[in-house]
């Protein structure tokens, strides 16, 4: 199934959550000298047209990016994701928006390298041609999922791997887990982060129960939602972060900034976050 695309929900409140949290993970990585790949398993386009017809058919980011990115009060740990979008469109309006892959060139170090899969052939094409000049990367059309073990144990054997599909077929959910057994055999040292959507499915909850499961060092879980669930049980109200073998500073570095993003990208008062956590 390949009718997804990200275009339409680019700079949504989900985005704001995965990249503010993907710029910490990967922060914390380059806290060392030793090199690291970062590598997106759907890495969709890379960048995107919020003046585009697919970004303004329901204008999701006005709800998510648009309430964050000129404030003068956000916390210092939103800081290094907010110079990114800001960076992104210097003149000063908001016209574009890094997909993940955009977030981690900005933050990657010279001799770190993205590993970056998209099977969709039209975001492969705006794929390859945002990163045709970037020598750190390598696209291929290729499903994520099935190619993310060829890349395991990567050379420097340190490694942050984002796992974001769409969630079109139910099955992806039953696929990130599988993924992931595999994944951490092969490199059980790696940071590995799926985002998910909340939905009223007993897949979300039993995809999240079967990751905590995993032989991973640690786990860390955190769900922000911006609206109370809809009454019919349909639409997305919020979404999730599952972060395997977490950095133990984590925790107390987001914990006081999920707050701000409640109130501020809140849409009713159904608007909450949720964070779990074991780390050893």
């Amino acid at each position: 199934m390949l009718s997804y695309r990200h275009a339409f929900h680019a700079g949504n409140h989900a985005d704001v959550l995965k990249h503010w949290l993907l710029v910490e993970l990967a922060e914390y990585l380059n806290q060392k000298d030793k090199p690291y790949w970062y590598i997106d398993t759907h890495a969709g386009a890379g960048y995107y047209a919020l003046d585009s017809e697919y970004a303004q058919k329901n204008a999701e980011f006005d709800t998510g990016v648009g309430r964050l990115w000129q404030r003068s009060d956000a916390p210092a740990t939103l800081a290094r994701y907010l110079d990114i979008v800001r960076s992104a469109n210097p003149d000063g309006a908001l016209r574009h928006y890094p997909g993940s892959p955009g977030f981690a060139r900005e933050v990657l170090r010279p001799d770190d390298r993205l590993r970056l899969f998209e099977l969709h052939p039209t975001d492969y094409v705006h794929l390859t041609d945002n990163f045709k000049h970037e020598k750190r990367a390598r696209v291929e059309k290729a499903d994520g999922f099935a190619l993310l073990k060829s890349l395991l144990p990567p050379a420097p054997r340190r490694a942050l791997t984002l796992i974001d599909p769409p969630y079109e077929d139910k099955k992806d959910y039953r696929r990130v887990v599988d993924t992931l057994e595999d994944a951490l055999k092969r490199f059980p040292g790696g940071v590995y982060a799926v985002w998910y959507p909340l939905l009223q499915r007993a897949e979300v909850r039993e995809m999240k129960k079967q990751l905590a499961k995993l032989p991973a060092k640690g786990w860390l879980d955190v769900e922000l939602a911006v609206r109370t669930p809809s009454a019919d049980g349909f639409g997305m109200h919020g979404s999730g972060l599952f972060v395997l073998n977490p950095p133990w500073t984590l925790p107390e570095r987001i914990k006081a900034t999920l707050p701000y993003l409640v109130k501020t990208l809140a849409e009713d008062k159904g608007a909450a976050f949720k964070l779990d956590y074991q780390i050893a």
